[in-house]
């Protein structure tokens, strides 16, 4: 599904190297968790992948599906199938949610050559997906985030992946600022959304997410690349013990 080979990104403004040949492989179907500490390159991954500016990739590819993404605008990426739901999703001020979702997903689905959904059929596959997502009706007429609590944005951000039905999606620190039930009804719709055709890649500091959305893999990340790749068990090793053993074992004492 998402093969990332040698990857090697700097800020354009700093020229400080973030990713320093970053390597995975995401099969198709699967949840991958990437765990790390602050400064590791975790979400700066997330942000090249989905076509963020500030960044320059210096080498490597990443390709979603055999297509390289690296070459596509963030639009024409989102088309291919990608998502990223953002650790801080912003607001929008003046444009309602049901706007929203509908104009981005009849324009996905312009690109990629099929008809646009009409107002009646938008309404009834979005009322379909929050009332398998249990989310409540009132928060589609709202405008988009604004206002709503950190858990609401979240779950808000689950509804646009049910409605664009992306192929790879990742999760960037999902459970940052969350509530233990807010994190078990993300997780939920999370879960809901696993599929043998849709991938993830869940990107957390914390054990705590993975109780409730079960990877399959698990890759410990610092100094911009992989380290070191197991089950979920090495969640919990890193857990119990920290990154310090593993980063030693590289010859590294913290994120650089």
């Amino acid at each position: 599904m998402l093969e990332i080979k040698n990857l090697h990104v700097k800020l354009e403004d700093e020229d400080k190297v973030i990713l320093k040949g970053m390597n995975l492989t995401v099969e198709t179907g699967k949840v991958h968790a990437i765990m790390g500490p602050n400064g590791s390159g975790k979400s700066t991954m997330s942000y090249v992948l989905s076509g963020r500016d500030g960044y320059e990739v210096t080498e490597g590819s990443a390709t979603l599906q055999g297509q390289e993404l690296l070459d596509l605008d963030p639009e024409a990426r989102a088309a291919a199938g990608l998502f990223l739901a953002f650790q801080y999703p912003v607001e929008i001020p003046g444009v309602g949610n049901m706007t929203f979702l509908r104009t981005a997903l009849n324009a996905q689905r312009k690109v990629r050559g099929e008809d646009e959904l009409s107002a009646g059929e938008f309404l009834k596959l979005v009322r379909e997906k929050a009332k398998a997502l249990k989310i409540d009706a009132e928060m589609l007429k709202r405008p988009v985030n604004v206002g709503f609590s950190g858990g609401e944005k979240k779950r808000n951000e689950i509804l646009q992946m049910a409605m664009l039905e992306p192929k790879m999606c990742i999760l960037d620190e999902t459970d940052s600022g969350l509530d233990v039930d807010a994190m078990r009804l993300v997780s939920d719709g999370v879960n809901a959304l696993r599929s043998p055709d849709r991938s993830f890649l869940v990107i957390t500091h914390y054990q705590r997410l993975l109780d409730h959305i079960k990877p399959d893999v698990v890759h410990i990340m610092a100094d911009g690349r992989i380290l070191q790749t197991g089950g979920p068990e090495l969640a919990l090793e890193v857990e119990k013990n920290g990154y310090a053993d593993i980063l030693a074992a590289h010859g590294l004492t913290e994120a650089k």
